[in-house]
């Protein structure tokens, strides 16, 4: 009687079929491990390469879900002896961690008193009823709010005002049209414009800041972020407008029934209730403690401190909190950080950054031109198959090894980790509208080049003659 049957052997070949990058990945890293160390790298900075290799692997395949790649990072780190289980366990942890835990359990309690509803209302009071102007008010709206609360919650936020005024204007909502391709696109351009603007917009701004004062580079306060961005930013928006509209020219110009009903619909919820007020009033104090107190407290501990409050306030339930808190991107952040630590702390960032300047030393003679090059265009491209915070956790400290201005190269390589403009995978914010079906995956690319393109034309202008001027 065979020990197997074919019924098994089947299910092991089918199984072996959906896993093939995850048996691929550790048949790769057992084979690196048992390679020779390359001259000028220590053995834990060749360990450090080969779990760097493997995560990435992992995060580009999609082959386990990204909170299982996280965990792996941290096993790895303390099994490959890298370091032990309490220093993994120190580089995880950080105030890098608190910021993105609190931010997340903010975005919570936002939504959870409908003030998504009452933007929609404001949105369309300030735009009109002119397509393009709503288009206008779409991206500069999400780009200032994601600029403070987080790209993928103002993508939550803003996908039932898009999808009421699409619904309105009598449109089907079961296939992709000039006007949904639009309006579902100012949003996730929007997002990812606006994820610039402060360390709050995305997680990989503050990996880039934690990387900054923990390499003892600089540091970076809220403030003095939003001098650099902000102006980008801003700037940014309307050349965004412009480059869809041309791209997805729709048929209406006009919305006027779209915008009438939606006003009325809105204005049947009533004005806004002590709980609401009070929950603007908490996130104010908390931007304001970001700004102020962050240099003396950390951001985490400000953003920490405005949960409590929610919670005390009784703004919202721990119960809700934990439901609907993002707890597998918190463990992704913790173990980006602590790799990336472990990049610079065995010099294995060190020797990839020598090793890619003396590389393309051969193909420009500016070393000025290949670090800005290398960390601006490599970022802007692998935070298309990546997360943006994979890119930066990644990348980051091997930039910072390159020599060069650290604030400036750290900066530029942060903010075009925000070109996430030409794949599905590229943001959440462009899962989130392709989840509609009103946008096919050939759009992403059409109007994505283009702003991607203009995006790093504009980042060039801007770090080389206006960020020098603040360093």
């Amino acid at each position: 009687m065979p020990i197997f049957s074919n019924q098994s052997v089947a299910n092991f070949l089918f199984w072996l079929s959906r896993k093939k990058w995850l048996v691929t990945a550790f048949f790769i890293s057992i084979s690196f491990f048992y390679l020779p160390t390359p001259e000028g790298l220590s053995s834990q900075g060749h360990r450090t390469l080969i779990i760097v290799l493997t995560a990435l692997i992992l995060i580009i395949s999609e082959s386990i879900p990204l909170p299982a790649v996280a965990i792996l990072i941290l096993i790895m780190q303390v099994i490959l002896g890298v370091d032990t289980a309490d220093g993994v366990a120190s580089s995880f942890m950080s105030d890098a961690v608190f910021f993105i835990m609190g931010s997340l359990m903010l975005a919570v309690s936002i939504v959870h008193q409908g003030l998504d509803k009452r933007l929609a209302l404001a949105i369309v009071n300030i735009t009109g009823n002119k397509t393009w102007k709503i288009a206008f008010g779409f991206v500069a709206i999400s780009a200032i709010m994601s600029s403070f609360i987080g790209e993928h919650t103002v993508a939550a936020m803003m996908l039932p005002v898009a999808l009421s005024l699409i619904r309105n204007a009598g449109l089907d909502t079961g296939k992709a049209t000039k006007l949904s391709t639009l309006l579902l696109f100012s949003i996730a351009y929007g997002c990812a414009i606006g994820s610039i603007g402060t360390p709050s917009g995305g997680g990989r701004n503050v990996i880039m800041i934690g990387y900054l004062s923990e390499f003892g580079l600089g540091r970076i306060s809220y403030l003095e972020w939003m001098k650099y961005a902000y102006p980008l930013m801003l700037i940014e928006i309307p050349i965004a407008v412009a480059i869809l509209w041309f791209t997805f020219t729709p048929n209406q110009k006009i919305m006027d029934s779209a915008v009438r009903k939606l006003k009325v619909s809105v204005a049947k919820s009533g004005k806004l209730n002590n709980n609401q007020i009070m929950a603007i009033i908490v996130f104010i104090l908390v931007f304001l403690g970001w700004i102020f107190l962050s240099p003396i407290i950390g951001l985490g501990i400000v953003a920490l401190t405005g949960v409590f409050f929610y919670l005390s306030f009784r703004l919202i339930e721990w119960q809700d909190i934990t439901r609907r808190t993002n707890w597998g991107v918190i463990i992704l952040f913790g173990a980006a950080i602590s790799l990336g630590i472990q990049m610079k702390q065995t010099g294995a960032a060190l020797w990839v950054a020598e090793n890619v300047l003396y590389s393309l030393q051969f193909i420009f003679q500016d070393i000025e031109i290949i670090r800005w090059l290398f960390s601006v265009v490599l970022s802007g491209i692998l935070t298309n198959l990546l997360s943006n915070a994979a890119t930066v956790a990644v990348l980051g400290p091997i930039i910072l090894d390159m020599g060069g201005n650290p604030i400036i190269l750290g900066m530029a390589t942060s903010i075009s980790s925000a070109f996430a403009y030409l794949t599905i995978v590229a943001s959440p914010t462009c899962m989130i509208i392709h989840s509609t079906g009103l946008v096919t995956s050939n759009d992403y690319f059409k109007a994505g080049w283009k702003l991607f393109l203009a995006s790093i034309f504009l980042l060039f202008l801007t770090s080389t003659f206006y960020w020098p001027l603040l360093s």
